[in-house]
């Protein structure tokens, strides 16, 4: 028995001590979560890859990524790297929307991991390669969220975009059947060719069918463009042989009834200038249809006066080269020009 205990011994258990302490104490985690970088320690990268002029940095761009972070904060943190230059300071790897909208939105912080592994190319990869959501993958989600009961509004706030954006994908939900094939094989993707698409179905179905049912047709917004503008002539056109064919019935009807005495009165009476209705003057100073005429990133477009604007500060515009109607912040429109119609 004295030999087992001085084996025992000599493994040197007795000197471990009371291990009750250690069992009685609080587990620890070690947390690797991003940091909660000051936004006035980082700095942009001047050699990054998106310009000034570039669509993800323009006002209505960046008000709309503050809104959503306003409400729920920057839920992807940035990457910066150690600032080579100035000691505690640091240069943006990947998130320069996501800090400049921070700063829109208010924030003094914003989440970040710091990365000192980089080449400028991990910025163009990092663009190049993002998968944007497609536009049915945005109408589905959309979609959910109506069922679930909640209000255009409230989800166009939820996602930063206006309630026209939500109702613009809403419509791919319930595509009428040619219009549909062409979205669903991905002939067509552009949300607002899409739009357009309905709104020239809805008058003349037929027609759009028919234009829909040739496979080599582009489906680009220049020309479903030239589509609407071409039916919109021709319900024109036919507008106006109907109306020539009821003044020819009239005048038939009026010939057939009336004897050449009677309408030799007649065309004396209205020959007659006292009998004639004074035609009312035009107003010089007033403008009988006006056009708008503004620049918007670069390009002239018209102020479309017919649509309702989506919300105060904001209305719709058409792109003169490829008549694109878009809704824009009027912050963002230069006025160039008021013209007569």
């Amino acid at each position: 028995m004295n030999t087992k205990k001085s084996q025992i011994s000599g493994l040197g258990l007795d000197s471990i001590g009371d291990l009750s302490g250690l069992l009685s104490q609080p587990e620890t985690t070690m947390s690797f979560g991003p940091l909660d970088l000051s936004l006035e320690l980082i700095d942009e990268d001047p050699n990054q890859p998106r310009k000034k002029d570039n669509p993800g940095f323009s006002k209505l761009s960046l008000d709309e990524l503050a809104a959503t972070i306003s409400l729920r904060g920057v839920k992807t943190p940035i990457s910066v790297r150690e600032n080579p230059e100035t000691e505690g300071r640091y240069i943006i790897n990947h998130g320069a929307r996501r800090y400049r909208a921070s700063k829109v939105a208010g924030k003094t912080t914003i989440p970040a991991f710091v990365d000192n592994d980089y080449i400028e190319a991990d910025q163009v990869i990092e663009n190049l390669q993002r998968n944007e959501l497609t536009a049915r993958e945005i109408a589905d989600f959309i979609g959910r969220e109506l069922a679930k009961g909640k209000k255009k509004g409230e989800i166009a706030k939820e996602i930063g975009k206006s309630p026209a954006f939500v109702t613009q994908h809403v419509t791919l939900l319930d595509l009428p059947e040619p219009i549909a094939g062409a979205f669903n094989s991905g002939r067509a993707n552009d949300v607002t060719v899409i739009n357009k698409l309905v709104t020239a179905y809805k008058k003349n179905p037929e027609e759009v069918d028919v234009w829909l049912a040739d496979d080599s047709q582009e489906l680009t917004r220049g020309s479903v463009k030239l589509l609407r503008e071409f039916l919109e002539d021709k319900r024109r056109h036919s507008g106006e042989q109907d109306r020539d064919g009821e003044n020819d019935l009239n005048t038939a009807d009026a010939l057939s009834s009336k004897g050449t005495d009677e309408i030799g009165s007649n065309e004396q009476a209205q020959e007659d200038p006292k009998l004639k209705k004074e035609e009312k003057a035009t107003d010089p100073e007033k403008l009988k249809k006006a056009i708008v005429r503004v620049q918007h990133d670069g390009r002239l477009a018209r102020l479309v006066l017919h649509r309702r604007p989506p919300e105060h500060g904001f209305a719709w515009l058409k792109y003169e080269d490829d008549g694109h109607e878009f809704e824009a912040n009027l912050n963002d429109v230069q006025l160039v020009a008021v013209l007569e119609g």
